[in-house]
């Protein structure tokens, strides 16, 4: 059957869509994810079917749309958003892959790596950079792109604050943790520009360019929360 290239995949070169397949460059620790979630019946991700001809992994595809670009989203979608990410991480607990952590995080749980229908988020995809960790570390990311941004058109701070609440409602968290989901935020922001800086260009297919505006908005965005800091603190209160 042809090959398609499908769109994004800045990190991972050679993903294709044949079929209703998905086939890109091998991923051990990810195969292994995808099939511990199969098996404890968390439905919202690819499914693994093993390689191809090319020892490519073989995946199932998700009909539906993901977004292209940041953009503000309602409650409702922040909020399934946020349940998909706690089912994630529950299907992950006690699991060999966590190992002595809580859990296996995505590590990249933004809008561009969600699968929606009917303008709903319905599933996650490119688990390339999954690892064992802390929830915080997907929750403090998905507050930060789902929730919150620095451009002068976004919506009030106080807006972007009751919509941090909304998806750590959503998520379920405990008081403990919402009292550092604004540490959380920072600290992936701070990480974010730590990971493009230390990316040599032409490793990917982005420009040297592209990874210093990167930087730049990673920067901005981190001032945002830290000048609102407060806001957005006593909202999660």
């Amino acid at each position: 059957m042809p090959e398609a290239a499908m769109r994004g995949g800045r990190l991972t070169r050679g993903v294709v869509r044949v079929g209703d397949t998905v086939r890109r460059p091998p991923s051990p620790f990810a195969a292994s994810l995808l099939a511990l979630l199969e098996q404890r019946g968390f439905t919202a991700a690819p499914r693994h079917l093993g390689h191809d001809d090319s020892g490519r992994d073989t995946l199932t595809y998700l009909p539906g749309w993901v977004p292209a670009k940041l953009r503000p989203w309602t409650d409702t979608q922040v909020a399934a958003a946020g349940a998909l990410a706690r089912a994630l991480h529950d299907a992950t607990r006690g699991s060999l892959l966590a190992g002595p952590h809580q859990v296996v995080c995505h590590h990249d749980l933004g809008p561009n790596n969600t699968v929606f229908q009917d303008d709903l988020p319905v599933a996650f995809i490119d688990f390339d950079l999954a690892a064992p960790g802390s929830p915080l570390e997907d929750v403090g990311y998905m507050a930060w792109l789902w929730c919150v941004s620095s451009k002068p058109e976004a919506r009030s701070v106080q807006a972007q604050a009751a919509q941090v609440r909304v998806l750590a409602d959503a998520y379920g968290l405990t008081p403990s943790e919402r009292a550092v989901l604004v540490d959380a935020m920072l600290e992936r922001q701070s990480r974010n520009v730590r990971f493009w800086a230390e990316l040599p260009a032409g490793g990917i297919d982005t420009t040297a360019e592209q990874i210093a505006d990167r930087i730049a908005w990673s920067r901005r965005e981190h001032d945002h929360t830290t000048k609102h800091r407060a806001d957005f603190a006593a909202a999660l209160s």
